[in-house]
């Protein structure tokens, strides 16, 4: 078995990796570390992950495989060294996301510790960039909104069939906010309550914007990306809605458009494009990305709905996947599961 640490388990996705991990048939988590709760077990601080017989530690013990679940900026101080001792590392923080050392400091607000490792991270959307990911040391975890927003948009965008206008819509569950303690997050603030935030700009539209101008072949035009985040009352999931107008002379169908998303996933085995537009419900607590493409024909617009579960697709799962491409095991060991339901 495959020792895996943990750093930052007392986070949700530390939490859920740790949780996920437990079942996994070529892996074990042997250590975890989280300086708030360090000496207390496991157990205490997560009644659910009892199972798990350990203590959280300040600092990770010997292990062959590492995730990072701190925050960005943190993060990329605790994963540096051990990149550079050999060990290989999935970082679910931003730190390691965008290519650019300015533009990460741009929209994060510190200087990168180690610019010289971007060019070497490798950005783990499998969907994306499986044979890069299978030979990475340092693996980039995408964000939870880039996740749903680029598997809605990578067939359009690659396809050529849409014009380079594109607009993002998404809604998250208030766990894509993390443990920390915010007045938007309480419970009389949130409940009842649907809430656009970050008009300005949200940190992850550099990171969407990236990957999709990766994505883009006319060289004539560049992508534009309006992408707007909500907070709406529920734990997890995230409910993408992409908008953008067909490409000039392009006479799609719903039809044609749905074989051009199955076979561009043809091979990906957490990505289902849907006959019915999905709910967040279906997601929920599982790897799986649904998508549902269609075309507004009365605007002649493609439209794409996709959901996620932000902290298993969004973070932990997806991690675990990169985990199991770098590793050599099949990519969906310990991942297949069902969604919980109702």
């Amino acid at each position: 078995m495959i020792r895996v640490g943990i750093i930052n388990v007392t986070g949700y996705a530390g939490a859920e990796l740790a949780r996920l991990l437990y079942l996994h048939p070529e892996a074990e988590v042997t250590s975890v570390s989280g300086r708030s709760a360090a000496g207390k077990p496991l157990a205490e601080v997560f009644p659910h992950l009892w199972p798990l017989d350990l203590k959280i530690s300040s600092e990770l013990d010997e292990v062959d495989f590492v995730f990072s679940a701190l925050p960005h900026g943190a993060s990329a101080e605790a994963v540096v060294p051990l990149v550079r001792k050999g060990l290989p590392v999935v970082d679910i923080s931003a730190d390691f996301r965008l290519s650019d050392a300015a533009e990460y400091q741009r929209w994060y607000g510190v200087t990168h510790p180690a610019p010289e490792l971007l060019p070497k991270a490798v950005y783990g959307l499998a969907e994306l960039n499986r044979p890069a990911v299978r030979e990475a040391r340092l693996v980039a975890n995408p964000g939870c909104y880039p996740t749903g927003a680029l598997l809605a948009l990578a067939p359009a965008v690659k396809g050529g069939i849409i014009e380079p206008d594109i607009v993002i819509d998404a809604k998250s569950g208030i766990s894509g906010a993390g443990r920390s303690l915010g007045l938007s997050y309480h419970y009389a603030e949130a409940n009842e309550s649907v809430a656009a935030y970050a008009m300005e700009g949200h940190r992850h539209l550099p990171e969407i914007a990236q990957e999709l101008g990766r994505l883009w072949s006319k060289a004539e035009a560049s992508l534009r990306v309006t992408f707007q985040p909500h907070l709406v009352p529920m734990t997890r999931g995230i409910l993408t809605t992409c908008y953008a107008p067909v490409a000039d002379g392009r006479a799609l169908t719903k039809a044609g458009v749905h074989a051009l998303y199955e076979d561009f996933y043809k091979d990906d085995p957490f990505v289902r494009v849907t006959a019915e537009p999905p709910q967040t419900k279906h997601t929920w607590g599982n790897n799986l990305c649904l998508i549902y493409p269609m075309v507004d024909r009365r605007a002649d617009r493609l439209v794409v709905v996709s959901c996620i579960d932000n902290l298993v697709k969004g973070a932990a799962g997806q991690a675990i996947q990169n985990m199991n491409l770098m590793l050599g095991f099949p990519e969906a060991a310990g991942l297949d599961l069902p969604a919980v339901y109702p």
